[in-house]
C-alpha cells in the first residue's frame, strides 16, 4: 500500500509540473479560442478579412434584443472582439486578459442572449476562462517567452508565488 502512495504522489508531482501544466494550459487555450472564433467567423462575410456581414444587424436586433447596447454597437463589438481575444489567447499572448475578456463576454451572453445555455456549454467556458485568468498561459506561451526576454530568466508560474 505504501508502493501505492508514493507512486500515486509521484504521478501527481509529475502532472502538476511545468512542463504537463502548461500542455494542458495550451490546449485550454486553443479550446477557448477555437469556441470563439468560430463564434466570430459566423459574423464575417466569407474570404474576407473582418468585413461584418450586414445581416447580422438585423440579427443583433432581432434575436439578441436583450443586449443592452445597440446592434450598430454590439456588432462590430462583437465581432472584432470574438477575433482578437482568441487569436491572442491562443498564442498565450496577453493570456489573462484576453481570457477575462472572454469571461465577461460568456456572462453578458448568459444574461442577456442565451439564459438557458448555462449547462452545459456556458458553464464549460466560464471554468476554462477562469482558469486561464488564475493560472495564465504556461511555458508555451508569448506571455512566458516575452517574461523571460524581458528578465533574463524565465517567467516564474503563479503557482510557485
Amino acid at each position: 500500500m505504501n508502493n501505492l502512495v508514493t507512486l500515486y504522489g509521484r504521478g501527481v508531482a509529475f502532472v502538476a509540473s511545468r512542463g504537463p501544466e502548461s500542455v494542458a494550459l495550451l490546449l485550454l487555450r486553443a479550446a477557448l479560442a477555437g469556441v470563439f472564433w468560430r463564434s466570430g467567423q459566423t459574423k464575417v462575410i466569407e474570404g474576407s478579412v473582418l468585413r461584418i456581414d450586414p445581416s447580422q444587424y438585423d440579427l443583433f436586433a432581432s434575436e439578441f434584443s436583450g443586449l443592452p447596447l445597440d446592434p450598430a454597437i454590439a456588432v462590430p463589438l462583437t465581432t472584432y472582439a470574438e477575433h482578437i481575444f482568441p487569436a491572442l489567447l491562443f498564442f498565450g499572448l496577453a493570456t489573462r486578459v484576453s481570457a477575462s475578456a472572454l469571461l465577461v463576454m460568456t456572462l453578458v451572453i448568459q444574461i442577456f442572449v442565451f439564459p438557458d445555455a448555462w449547462w452545459p456549454a456556458h458553464s464549460l467556458w466560464v471554468a476554462m476562462a477562469a482558469i486561464l485568468t488564475v493560472r495564465g498561459g504556461g511555458i508555451f506561451s508569448l506571455d512566458a517567452l516575452l517574461g523571460k526576454l524581458r528578465t533574463g530568466r524565465p517567467a516564474v508560474p503563479a503557482s510557485s508565488l
